[in-house]
């Protein structure tokens, strides 16, 4: 299962840096252990996400990501609609809307099953110009659901 997951770069602590803020990508050393290594040398590295971790991370920037943002680089259909619902009015069809462009999204993600294993609003949560939700969704190969929370702006 964990290959199916996959690794990735962690970016998503840095997605709340914007303007002048910095970006920390620090390295870190850890063992080098290849075959040609000297004794006690190291690597440094920007730290990575895996497996669970990394599909967590490729679900919130698939649904962060405008779909067709990417068209430029082949990938025209990667992403949601969730952007569309900025400026709108909170109403229950804005609610129906966010639920069809997150479950869609989802069937675009070849590591989890086909249907999100559950999808609710956090009304507790939510202001008058936001929505709250969490859904939990099965990845390929393991019983286990993830579950993902989000917060959009309206």
């Amino acid at each position: 299962m964990n290959d199916i997951l996959g690794r990735d770069i962690c970016v998503l602590p840095y997605l709340t840096a914007h303007d002048a803020a910095e970006v920390d990508f620090s390295v870190f050393s850890r063992p080098d252990t290849s075959r040609k290594a000297q004794a006690g040398s190291s690597l440094e590295d920007i730290a990575v996400v895996e497996n669970r971790h990394n599909l967590a991370q490729a679900i919130i920037l698939r649904l962060l990501t405008p779909r067709g943002s990417l068209a430029s680089l082949g990938h025209a259909a990667y992403g949601s609609r969730l952007s569309e619902l900025i400026g709108r009015p909170k109403t229950r069809a804005i609610r129906n809307l966010c639920r069809l462009f997150v479950l869609e999204a989802l069937a675009q993600e070849p590591r989890i099953e086909p249907k999100a294993v559950s999808f609710q609003f956090d009304e507790t949560a939510e202001s008058n110009d936001n929505l709250v939700f969490s859904c939990q969704v099965k990845p390929l190969n393991s019983q286990d659901p993830l579950a993902i929370s989000l917060e959009v702006s309206l």
